[in-house]
């Protein structure tokens, strides 16, 4: 069964690259609406969203909240080159790198409970289930990769936006190490799982100063499963 689905999503992946290629499309373009793109590759909205999901983690792609999806990893004005990213990875060690983020991620959770739509909420909630049905670790940590990032766009600041791309960035760089896995996929009670419901609700109930709260508990959570 998993296999048919990593087979499914493969070849969506390969539609949409021959779409963008075969359309000449080009650094910065905005490529056509979910709806358009469903209609023209045959593709159901679930199946499609994950190939873009794909190809946004792979930086061929950049989405932004209410403006649509664009060719290439964001504005290049804003951009940090690979080499600096790699540089700045070997300099920081992973305790480091939490400490980053905790004082990045609660002020744009903060953020996008005052500014998120409709469409970006919607964008929160689906990354949320789409991590409690991951059938592996990999597309769990794919998915919390997205959950985070998505919550960045909902700001609706596309400097902030900015920080948050070059920050991730910086973090897949740095050295972990190896982590201790007990099971294919995450436990049910895995506690990212109410953690990322806690962030979404405050956020939805427009509750700033919770979300700023919810945001840090869970990488606090995060940093003391990893540094015990």
């Amino acid at each position: 069964m998993l296999e048919r689905i990593e087979a499914k999503n493969a070849e969506a992946l390969a539609r949409i690259r021959d779409y963008i290629r075969e359309g000449n499309f080009t650094q910065g373009d905005r490529i056509p609406p979910e709806r358009q793109l469903m209609e023209q590759l045959g593709l159901s909205r679930a199946t499609l969203r994950q190939a873009l999901e794909a190809l946004e983690r792979s930086g061929a792609i950049w989405r932004h909240v209410g403006k649509g999806t664009f060719i290439g990893d964001g504005p290049e004005s804003l951009a940090v080159g690979e080499d600096t990213l790699v540089d700045l990875g070997r300099q920081l060690t992973p305790m480091r790198m939490m400490n980053a983020r905790l004082c990045l991620e609660p002020a744009l959770a903060r953020e996008a409970a005052v500014h998120a739509t409709g469409e970006a909420m919607a964008a929160i909630s689906r990354t949320t289930k789409q991590a409690r049905a991951a059938a592996t670790w990999s597309e769990y940590e794919a998915q919390d990769d997205h959950f985070h990032r998505t919550i960045a766009q909902a700001s609706d600041n596309v400097l902030l936006l900015s920080f948050f791309d070059q920050l991730n960035g910086v973090r897949r760089k740095v050295t972990w190490g190896s982590v201790e896995r007990r099971n294919v996929k995450p436990p049910a009670d895995h506690s990212s799982f109410d953690e990322h419901e806690a962030i979404l609700q405050a956020i939805a109930d427009r509750d700033a100063d919770r979300a700023w709260s919810a945001m840090r508990d869970h990488l606090k959570s995060v940093s003391a499963r990893l540094f015990p």
